[in-house]
Formats: C-alpha cells, structure tokens, sequence
C-alpha cells in the first residue's frame, strides 16, 4: 500500500451538517477501496480563489492523507469527480 495526500476544495456555502456528512463520504470512498484513512482536517476556511471553479470565486480546503494500493487511485479520484460538493481534487503520492 502506498501513502497519498488528497486536497479538495469544496463548496463554500455548505452548512456545517453538511460540511461533516461530505467528510465522512471522502473517508468512506477510501475505505470501499481497500484504502485507509491516517488523517483529514479542514486545511483552510474559505479561501479566496484565483479562478472561479464552477461559478464558485471560494472555497473551503480539505487536506487528507490515506494508504491505498496503487490501482484504486483511479477509481477514488472517480468517485471524488461524482461528488458535486467538491470543485476540485488532487491526489499526490508520498515518498
């Protein structure tokens, strides 16, 4: 298994019941694919954008860490896609 960092932003006008039910699905998206989660904490409180994504000119940063084999990271990244809460993701492998 190797070690990633995933950043989402996400939309910024979420309500903090909302904020914690999207949080929970991108753990349990790990999770459905034989990943686990090391950490996830909001990285930033609405942050100013310099490009809007998807009309939104803010948006709320969330960095997780997890462990995952190699071959799952496409269909994570998928299921993040799906999800019309987040703007955007990227996923990096740690060394």
């Amino acid at each position: 298994m190797n070690k990633y960092e995933a950043m989402f932003i996400v939309k910024p006008e979420l309500t903090d019941d909302d904020k914690k039910t999207l949080f929970s699905q991108i753990g349990e998206v790990v999770s459905k694919n034989n990943g686990s989660v090391l950490s996830g904490a909001v990285w930033s409180e609405k942050r100013k954008l310099f490009f809007p994504l998807k009309r939104h000119r803010e948006g709320i940063f969330y960095l997780l860490q997890f462990n995952a084999p190699g071959e799952s990271v496409k269909d994570i990244t998928h299921a993040y896609k799906l999800n019309e809460n987040i703007l955007r993701v990227l996923i990096t492998k740690q060394e």
